[in-house]
């Protein structure tokens, strides 16, 4: 049935490109980038929908979301932002993950472990109104207005044109599981699919083990798709931390050779990978390995080729979620000056922790 809305799901969402540095201008708009689901709202009357970032129903997932957003929106809106858990001063991805559950019972109890919340940072639509070839910063009055009554779980992220406020934000936020900074012109119209806005993340790098590789797909014995990276504990165990990948096909075909004669199951710590917990209860498991099923990918092929731990790699990466790297990583060059032994989480750097409650309870007004 469709919405009484001045148009009808789906809307493929904004998107941002990368940039190394928090521009610096009075037409910016800077917001704290969210560490979440990327969600359209769309609501009339009792009708409720939710969109995630591909186009995708994500209700289901959500239901005490749902419920929270149906009794706290105007009657008739379009909203864009991020769905979050927010777990003991910071936002738990993991939660998130374990969210995508073919069994409704299972995300009903979850959501009663962890319930969500929603993030609001754009509006679409208000009314019979589309607001979308609206500036930034007419469409931010319009949505803290709108909003202006909503209760927790339900929040306007903060924003505001100082630039010195937001590199604060960048600096102390991710503590809180928040992963970086947005910038968006004050006169920017909400343009679907377009990379309009600038996203600004941590990087930095880290000494790993290569303790394995994944087949490039279709070019099993020729190409290599992905190494797999470990760093020790300070109990002297391996952790599976993330994957490094993005290779040109030339440097595939190198790395295939190159790891020939490094390849070895017999003596591999993760020999017993496959006892590693997949979907199951979403206890963590003692040593975190390779191999578990792919949630958002049934089907696809997680087999990997265990190695000697001999080599090192320098990676760079975003930031650290629990145990592991939030996203890849990508190669920035071999450490043969350093031994495997040597690569351990004390090496990376970490921020502290700041209560997520401190975020929600800003001012939304763009200050």
């Amino acid at each position: 049935m469709p919405f009484a809305l001045p148009f009808q799901p789906p809307v493929e969402p904004m998107l941002a490109k990368l940039s190394s540095e928090i521009p610096e201008g009075e037409q910016w708009i800077y917001e704290p980038k969210w560490d979440g689901f990327r969600a359209l709202v769309f609501k009339a009357g009792d009708d409720l929908y939710l969109q995630s970032r591909d186009l995708k129903p994500l209700g289901r997932y959500f239901p005490e979301l749902e419920v929270q957003l149906r009794r706290s929106l105007p009657d008739k809106c379009v909203l864009d932002g991020e769905i979050v858990i927010a777990h003991e001063g910071r936002l738990d991805f993991d939660a998130m993950l374990l969210r995508i559950h073919p069994a409704a019972t299972r995300v009903a109890t979850l959501a009663a472990e962890k319930p969500s919340s929603y993030i609001a940072w754009d509006i679409l639509a208000l009314g019979d109104d589309d607001l979308r070839a609206l500036p930034q910063l007419e469409r931010r009055e319009r949505l803290v207005a709108a909003l202006a009554h909503a209760k927790s779980p339900i929040h306007v992220t903060p924003a505001t044109r100082d630039k010195a406020v937001a590199t604060d934000w960048f600096q102390r936020f991710e503590g809180a599981g928040l992963d970086g900074v947005m910038a968006k012109p004050d006169s920017l119209g909400y343009q679907p699919g377009k990379r309009a806005m600038l996203k600004i993340k941590h990087q930095r790098t880290a000494d790993c083990v290569v303790a394995g590789f994944r087949w490039y797909k279709g070019g099993k014995d020729t190409l290599v798709g992905s190494l797999l990276l470990g760093l020790y504990d300070d109990k002297g165990v391996l952790h599976h931390v993330g994957v490094c990948a993005g290779f040109k096909q030339t440097v595939r075909a190198e790395l295939a050779e190159m790891l020939k004669p490094l390849r070895d199951r017999e003596h591999h710590p993760w020999k017993d990978w496959a006892n590693v917990l997949g979907e199951g209860d979403g206890e963590a498991a003692p040593q975190r390995k390779p191999g578990a099923t792919s949630r958002w990918n049934r089907g696809k092929d997680l087999s990997w080729e265990p190695l000697r731990l001999e080599l090192v790699c320098e990676v760079s990466y975003d930031h650290l979620q629990g145990t592991r790297f939030r996203h890849g990583t990508h190669l920035q060059r071999w450490r043969t000056d350093k031994a495997p032994r040597d690569c351990r989480y004390d090496q990376l750097e970490e921020a502290a922790a700041i209560e997520i409650a401190q975020i929600f309870g800003r001012v939304p007004s763009v200050t």
